[in-house]
């Protein structure tokens, strides 16, 4: 009997490990596709198969797909990454299995269409409008008025997302966007939004069930770098129940609800307010699992190779994390403190993204992180000092440019 096989289309640096155990763990043998597999470091050291292939070409993913068909029992395909995940819903159409909307999921992932499709649903967005120039940029913000947020049309992890309160910062960004600096993955167009300001939450869906909601809060404007949150977020029966109203109105305004959707809003004045709808899951599932005892990961495989699946809650905990976020940029010297970190009792999780000498250019995106702490506990108390505790015992230096002159 040949051996049932999950194929992964390209990872992540946050859950594509997860994904890989999880397949492990249901049984399956996880084989990744990818146009540079060494760009995910945790696939040489759990001896991971990993194959090189262009996944922006559909046809040579067909061909090497049906190549692994003669081998093994394709259980499923699948990914992490929302970049591929329409190409996914491809291929599970051409190959007759399990798997979202490709149509669905390309809609979602242009903000532009996503918020024309919200707002042709009644759903609650920020006043929005498209620009392709500076001029249109100008036009935008006289009609939305200051402060904007800007980013491209097209676009993930908060890359190429700015604040911009005044004149000129509004200026210093669009000269940013449409200067040559920013890698437009698609023809250059910005979506210029209205600042919706209020404490900034997520909800979890799996299907048409929204899991949990989940607080997080960001570091320093302009940028939108989140640096810490807690779930579940400490909500009224009311709010939660008003989130949720409007996360299922999103699913039904885009036509999805199959597999996992994180949606990002503000609680506002006037109620929460879409910031964003992603057709995959939250970069850190982690805190659902520790809180609630339901592991994203592996019930979204299991819909992936028809299983059923299992979203009831094993126990309630508190889980909170913060994000590491180096204050300047240079060569990190070192960084120290993390097994320390990990054996404070109420820690869950840390880790470090980043090596010595590694060079630090912060972006002013997710990209900045050089690590996280995940702390969880029956009582938010306890977890938060857990969490501080741990937090305090990791240190490091940067030496920066300036300092070397």
């Amino acid at each position: 009997m040949a051996r049932r096989a999950l194929i992964l289309l390209e990872g992540t640096r946050s859950n594509g490990l997860l994904y890989v155990q999880a397949a492990q763990r249901l049984g399956l043998h996880p084989i990744t596709l990818s146009a540079d597999p060494a760009q995910y470091d945790y696939l040489a050291p759990e001896s991971i198969e990993a194959i090189q292939v262009d996944t922006t070409n559909f046809d040579a993913l067909i061909r090497e797909c049906s190549r692994l068909y003669a081998t093994y029992a394709i259980a499923g395909i699948t990914s992490a990454n929302e970049l591929v995940y329409a190409t996914v819903g491809k291929l599970c159409r051409y190959f007759d299995l399990p798997g979202p909307n490709p149509a669905s999921i390309e809609r979602c992932c242009d903000k532009f269409t996503q918020r024309q499709l919200l707002a042709e649903g009644g759903v609650p967005i920020p006043a929005y409008r498209l620009a392709a120039n500076a001029n249109e940029v100008e036009r935008a913000v006289a009609e939305i008025g200051l402060p904007v947020v800007l980013k491209p049309a097209v676009g993930h992890g908060s890359i190429g997302v700015r604040l911009c309160r005044n004149a000129d910062e509004l200026a210093e960004h669009t000269t940013y966007l449409l200067g040559g600096k920013h890698i437009w993955r698609s023809s250059p167009r910005i979506l210029v939004e209205e600042f919706a300001q209020g404490p900034h939450y997520w909800a979890h869906i799996m299907g048409n069930e929204t899991v949990g909601i989940e607080a997080a809060d960001f570091g320093p404007q302009p940028h939108f770098v989140i640096r810490e949150g807690m779930f579940p977020a400490l909500l009224t029966d009311g709010e939660h129940k008003c989130i949720a109203d409007v996360s299922l109105s999103c699913l039904r305004a885009l036509g999805l609800g199959w597999g996992p959707t994180n949606i990002e809003f503000r609680l506002t004045k006037r109620g929460p307010v879409i910031i964003e709808v992603n057709p995959r899951l939250a970069g850190g599932p982690r805190p659902v699992q520790l809180a609630y005892g339901v592991d994203l990961v592996t019930e979204h495989i299991k819909l992936v190779i028809g299983e059923e699946w299992n979203l009831r809650r094993r126990h309630s905990h508190i889980a909170a994390w913060r994000v590491l976020l180096p204050d300047r940029d240079g060569i990190l010297n070192w960084i120290d403190g993390d097994s320390r970190a990990a054996a404070v009792p109420g820690v869950a999780e840390v880790k470090l993204y980043v090596k010595p000498k590694t060079p630090i250019v912060r972006k002013g995106d997710y990209r900045d992180s050089i690590g996280h702490v995940t702390a969880v506990s029956p009582s938010l108390a306890e977890t938060r000092v857990a969490l501080q505790r741990a937090v305090d015992l990791i240190t490091w230096s940067i030496t920066s440019v300036s300092d070397e002159q």
